[in-house]
């Protein structure tokens, strides 16, 4: 191993207290040991932060190295390799620096929870505006109906395992570079249930739980954004036998609506109108989410003016109210024109003057508005 200052390998100050040392030593641990990295350079990158600790952690030794170096180490025997045979980096990091600092890293604190599932539904964006109730089918483990998560066989019981004593986890002393250290681990016998089952349910086969299709009701609110995940809680995975169930989180996709662009809780469409209609005026039906609605267009609406809808958008989702319909106005001009109406413009041509069209300032300002 290259000769790298231990100091520098574990990322501390030459005076760092042992509280830090230690603590650099484990952050490295959990990014490093192959329990956690499977990159085959990081096994030798936790050897090396694992020998730092080594020298750096013990009083005499860190004294010698800071006097004399690498030399001061000469014919030292480096344990690093033992570090590697731990069953876990929870058992490794609970032996150095104790069991209670790492309860959730795989320690057994009691039956464990479920793990946490996820599904999909798609809605129309109607059905955003409403809300709905959604029925998504999901395969989750749930305990088994047979012998109701127990694992044993009806008309028997799970008994106390008798390697474990029903605490789940075993204790034995292992032999380190430090002296001897108290190391604890999941008991084999019974895989930290603390339970043993001589007569297994034949369905789940002494497990428990089954995988099983199931339908679950999603009540979706209305005013939902696409992309957005609703959180179920202990509806996802059944745990272990006396252990919560995991969460379902629901990722909802709104299907494109041709007639409508979404803005939040507003809604924008397009009136496409023809030339005449828009020197004119008109009356014209639009589409909202609602249904058809009659609008009148007052004579000479110009391209990109925007006719508020007030209250035809979205509901707000978790507020009060409704967005609104943006209708952005976009005028038709003729591509081909046969010979009478090309005379009936000419004719309409030659009668404009300077009172007939009017600048208009506000175009691009109102096209921002409507798409902004």
């Amino acid at each position: 191993m290259a000769e790298r200052d231990y100091y520098e390998v574990l990322g501390v100050a030459r005076d760092a207290p042992d509280g830090e040392i230690k603590r650099a030593f484990r952050r490295l641990a959990r990014e490093l040991h192959p329990d956690v990295n499977p990159d085959p350079g990081a096994a030798d990158g936790f050897r090396e932060a694992a020998e730092a600790y080594e020298v750096l952690s013990d009083p005499d030794s860190r004294a010698r190295y800071d006097r004399f170096g690498h030399a001061g180490m000469a014919g030292r025997e480096f344990h690093t390799d033992r570090f590697m045979d731990f069953s876990s980096l929870s058992d490794l990091l609970g032996a150095f620096f104790g069991d209670d600092l790492f309860a959730g890293m795989g320690g057994r604190r009691g039956p464990a929870r479920g793990a946490d599932a996820a599904a999909a539904v798609e809605l129309t964006l109607g059905e955003v505006a409403t809300g709905v109730t959604r029925a998504v089918q999901v395969e989750l483990v749930r305990n088994c109906k047979r012998c109701d998560g127990s694992g044993a066989e009806p008309g028997s019981s799970p008994v106390r395992c008798p390697a474990c004593d029903g605490e789940g986890r075993v204790q034995h002393i292992a032999q380190t570079a430090f002296g001897q250290l108290l190391q604890t681990a999941v008991c084999a016998a019974c895989r930290g249930t603390g339970a043993r089952i001589d007569d297994p349910c034949r369905d789940c086969r002494g497990r428990g739980r089954l995988g099983q299709d199931v339908s679950v009701d999603v009540q979706v609110p209305a005013g939902i954004m696409d992309g957005q995940r609703l959180r179920l809680p202990g509806r996802g995975h059944a745990g272990e036998p006396g252990g919560p169930a995991g969460d379902l989180y629901v990722g909802v996709a709104v299907a494109a609506d041709p007639r409508f662009q979404r803005d939040g809780a507003d809604l924008v469409s397009v009136l496409e109108l023809p030339f005449t209609q828009a020197a004119l005026g008109a009356k014209v039906t639009v589409d909202t989410l609602d249904g058809g609605h009659e609008l009148t267009v007052d004579a000479g609406v110009q391209p990109g003016e925007v006719i508020v809808l007030r209250g035809r958008g979205l509901p707000v989702l978790g507020g009060r109210g409704r967005g609104d319909l943006r209708v952005v106005v976009n005028v038709l001009v003729p591509r081909r024109l046969n010979d009478a109406q090309r005379a009936l413009l000419d004719e309409f041509e030659r009668s404009v003057d300077e009172h007939t069209y009017t600048r208009d300032d506000g175009f691009f300002s109102r096209l921002r508005s409507a798409l902004r």
